[in-house]
């Protein structure tokens, strides 16, 4: 199997085991012992949340770069390519090195079954093996406490906002379901909680593991009183990014006096500043010592694909992001509030089956001026245009197009879209991955609604 290549070994793995989620440490931690991948001597950064990992991970990463220092992330779920989960110094891992990865992890596992997640997982940890970065940075992908990630124990463990998500695994409240991200903390190990009101338990599961120091939004970092007007990236426009906002963080070694570093004016942007903040929380933890003018640039660089994306064809604006819960639409909704949208807002709208849709719709209330939905196909857990279209109905809105594919739907809402019109597609990453490459793929005669 060692001269298989990438797409090859990717089709192998989603049949490798016989089920796509099985949570638990004993498996993969057996396979990352044999291989020596389970106590590494960098630094290691561990992200848990329900909603604003991927953004927080994405910062992390861009502070460390601009310290000079390297940075190993890994994430998930990708948007287009496997390889974006790998990146070591901002560049993504290419296909023969993950490749070989899955070579050493399949021959080191012997008989145990992995499932895809788990050989992600450790194919990042073997790269950075070899790559050896400065700093570990990793994304959880489904709670915290069992999730393959945790085999390692995090220097600093970040916490972002707590939200109902995946609630067959992790709970049906926002107290247990912070149990289970609370499993990545580890005594004596630092814990950043971006979280503007954490629930009671995860301040309970910090003090019963004993993690400190303990640094939390609104207290020990967090955005300056009185800056809040651009803290979401208020501004006239989409192209309009003179909205700033202002910050503070702990000092990296904290003094009885709580001292704090009052951040610079930084860049408004589709990043959110709790999730920003959390990012410079790390670093200082982290003793990066970063200088305002690196801190700007990084932020200002700083873009996370599918996450508030903007984009202008033909005088239509795009505005991608992959908000699959009820919390992340609420986000996404005062963003757009925050954008000034010249014209109409359309939806282009698909998302996954297991997930509250209702509640989802019910949180866009009559934000939308029209909705175009889709069947997946191919996609098994999608939900259909039909069921979409119903919860729509039932929802009270009535300007509603069902499509037989996203890419139906999409050319459907660009017909009916004019100069100054914004197209918000979001549902899923699934939705944003297939959407996202088909805009300005042709021009699009218009038609009057």
């Amino acid at each position: 199997m060692t001269d298989l290549p990438l797409n090859e070994w990717l089709q192998r793995l989603e049949k490798l085991h016989p089920n796509e989620i099985e949570l638990g440490l004993e498996r993969v931690g057996k396979v990352a012992a044999v291989l020596g991948l389970d106590s590494p001597q960098q630094p290691v950064v561990t992200v848990a949340g329900t909603n604003g990992k991927g953004s927080t991970v994405a910062v992390i990463e861009a502070l460390v770069q601009a310290s000079g220092r390297t940075a190993g992330v890994f994430s998930s779920p990708h948007l287009f390519r496997f390889n974006e989960r790998i990146r070591v110094g901002g560049t993504e891992a290419g296909d023969t090195e993950i490749a070989a990865a899955f070579a050493a992890i399949d021959q080191a596992r012997g008989a145990v079954s992995l499932t895809y997640f788990e050989f992600a997982t450790l194919a990042a940890l073997q790269i950075f093996q070899w790559r050896a970065p400065d700093i570990i940075v990793l994304e959880v992908g489904l709670g915290g406490r069992l999730d393959a990630v945790n085999i390692l124990d995090a220097s600093v463990a970040v916490i972002t906002s707590i939200a109902l998500d995946h609630q067959h695994w992790l709970g049906s409240t926002r107290e247990a379901i912070a149990v289970e991200k609370a499993g990545v903390l580890r005594r004596d190990s630092a814990v950043v909680v971006a979280d503007p009101e954490p629930p009671a338990s995860l301040l309970s599961e910090i003090e019963r593991v004993g993690a400190g120091p303990v640094l939390r939004f609104g207290h020990e970092f967090g955005v300056e009183a009185g800056e809040t007007r651009d803290v979401e990236g208020a501004s006239s426009g989409p192209d309009d990014g003179a909205g700033k906002w202002q910050g503070y963080v702990q000092l990296s070694v904290p003094e009885p006096s709580g001292q704090r570093r009052r951040l610079p004016p930084l860049p408004a942007s589709g990043l959110l500043p709790v999730n920003c903040c959390a990012a410079l929380q790390v670093a200082e933890l982290l003793g990066l010592d970063l200088t305002a003018p690196q801190i700007e640039a990084a932020l200002a660089g700083c873009e996370v694909p599918g996450r508030r994306q903007l984009q202008r064809v033909d005088g239509v604006h795009y505005l991608f992001d992959v908000a699959h819960n009820p919390a992340a639409v609420e986000k996404l909704l005062e963003f757009i509030h925050t954008m000034g949208c010249e014209k109409r807002i359309i939806a282009v709208f698909s998302a996954m089956a297991d997930k509250d849709i209702a509640a989802m719709i019910a949180c866009a209330g009559d934000r939308f001026d029209a909705w175009f939905v889709a069947d997946q196909p191919g996609n098994a857990r999608a939900a259909s245009a039909a069921a979409l279209t119903e919860l729509l109905h039932e929802a009270g809105q009535t300007m509603i197009s069902g499509s037989k594919n996203l890419r139906q739907a999409l050319r459907r809402a660009q017909r009916v879209a004019s100069p100054g019109d914004t197209l918000v597609v979001f549902g899923s990453f699934y939705t944003v991955a297939e959407v996202m490459p088909l805009v300005g793929e042709k021009h699009v005669k218009r038609e009057a609604v």
